[in-house]
């Protein structure tokens, strides 16, 4: 399945040890979806979109996605129309 990036706004907490925390994400509609947990964070790809950078497993909505920074700029994959 391909897919498309879809740049996000990002609310994130950066601790003094310098860990990041996505807290919240604005989809590209306007809706904020609050991220119940962080799951993992990692250097990764993304396969469907292309890029790479550091992603978040989150968990949303009790649903499983990834959001990544990429160097100072937030994506998540969403499916191609």
């Amino acid at each position: 399945m391909l897919a498309r990036k879809v740049y996000v706004d990002v609310t994130a907490e950066f601790s003094p040890e310098e860990k990041i925390t996505p807290l919240s994400l604005i989809w590209e509609d306007g809706t904020r979806y609050e991220i119940d947990r962080v799951l993992d964070a990692r250097q990764a790809p993304s396969l469907k979109a292309g890029g790479a950078g550091i992603r978040f497993t989150c968990r949303i909505l009790g649903k499983q996605s990834y959001l990544w920074l990429e160097e100072n700029r937030w994506f998540v994959e969403a499916k191609i129309r």
